[in-house]
């Protein structure tokens, strides 16, 4: 039971020695701990304590979130948008800052 990017397939509890899970997982904890990084500076840190790498039977690499209060997600996700709209807006050539998505306008 997966959908196409395989995203929701089975944990790999019994692994095969055939399957590339290996490179998986590494990939996985490598993207774990950026993120847990990234998470730390920004003071959410202790939001996210069941972040973990995890692969699948596929040997595809998954980043788990675990349990997150709803208010630290919702930060989270502002965080997100205010670094892509940076991230346009310099693509964009624009110099003037990016406000943050619920910042009222000047």
């Amino acid at each position: 039971m997966t959908d196409p990017r395989r995203v929701i397939a089975k944990r790999a509890e019994n692994l095969e020695p055939a399957k590339p899970y290996v490179r998986g997982w590494a990939d996985a904890k490598r993207g774990t701990e950026a993120l847990a990084e990234q998470l730390r500076a920004a003071g959410l840190g202790s939001d996210f304590l069941g972040l973990k790498a995890d692969v699948s039977v596929f040997g595809d690499g998954l980043v788990c979130l675990g349990p997150v209060r709803p208010a630290a997600v919702e930060l989270f996700a502002k965080m997100l948008a205010t670094g892509l709209a940076t991230e346009m807006a310099e693509h964009a050539g624009l110099s003037s800052a990016v406000e943050p998505p619920d910042a009222p306008a000047a």
